[in-house]
């Protein structure tokens, strides 16, 4: 049996003299070497992460899923280990209650990933641009599900005029679509209809923000056959709508967002999505 690997402590950055030393040097010490006061405090730490059942409880989980798995398909893990070549790019809300693949009934390797607090598609969030970048760009998915959901807590915050924090800032993009819908969105009386009425505007902004971005329209402008969707999954029933949003080319958002050259089969200007909503 191997030996228990031993605690490692980061020491702080510590100014060191003398010869063969840098002025600044970083340095790892054993847990043996740290002063008594603080080995105690990180075993003690230790052992309550250790004695923590329900993280038990999820190694058991992985293992148990990993020999089913195996017993299943020999061949399964290895598979994964050559490279992944997913057809779909998911972009959804973080909420604990949609998980991506599980929805859709896909294994691991089908659908590339993103998600953040109430599936928003910022054009100066790099955490997103990234995604559908190397998504469109190095695994050439064919289709941008944008999904959001109905009893989401961003949409909820945005529309009561909640503020929890620096989320706030985040949330002022879900505001965003709510004041440009304010008109629409007042003549709901229902306030859950009201609501998945916001989340279906937001998913539909999002959409157009997906769209509007360069690696999309480029990918376009190449003949990269691509397609961005707008769907919104009900907690109520585990089923995913399709909401009629679908873009297939540039040539089917407002000119003005545009920054690549539509394809020669043009449908006339002005056909913006948002003018649709």
């Amino acid at each position: 049996m191997a030996p228990p690997m031993a605690f490692v402590a980061s020491a702080p950055l510590v100014r060191r003299t003398g010869a063969g030393r840098s002025a600044l040097d970083v340095t790892r010490r054993p847990l043996s070497a740290l002063p008594a006061r603080a080995a105690r405090r990180t075993l003690s730490a230790a052992k309550v992460s250790m004695a923590d059942d329900t993280l038990n409880d999820l190694l058991a989980n992985n293992l148990e899923w990993s020999k089913n798995m195996t017993a299943q398909d020999p061949e399964y893990f290895t598979q994964h280990v050559a490279g992944q070549t997913p057809k779909y790019l998911w972009i959804g809300c973080s909420d604990s209650r949609v998980p991506a693949n599980q929805i859709v009934g896909l294994p691991p390797g089908s659908l590339f990933v993103h998600r953040n607090v109430g599936n928003v598609v910022s054009h100066s969030d790099m955490n997103v641009i990234s995604a559908i970048e190397f998504s469109v760009k190095v695994l050439k998915v064919r289709h941008i599900l944008i999904v959001g959901h109905d009893y989401c807590g961003a949409v909820t915050a945005a529309m009561n005029d909640e503020r929890v924090g620096a989320i706030d800032h985040w949330l002022s993009h879900i505001r965003d679509v709510r004041r440009r819908h304010a008109v629409q969105l007042s003549k709901i009386d229902d306030y859950e209809a009201r609501r998945d009425r916001l989340v279906q505007l937001n998913v539909l902004e999002q959409v157009h923000n997906t769209c509007a971005m360069s690696a999309v329209q480029s990918a376009w402008n190449e003949g990269q056959p691509l397609s961005v969707h707008g769907w919104m999954y009900r907690l109520s029933d585990g089923l995913v709508r399709d909401l009629g949003f679908r873009v297939d080319g540039p040539e089917e958002i407002d000119s003005v967002y545009r920054t690549v050259t539509p394809r020669a089969a043009e449908v006339p200007t002005g056909k913006g999505m948002l003018a649709e909503a």
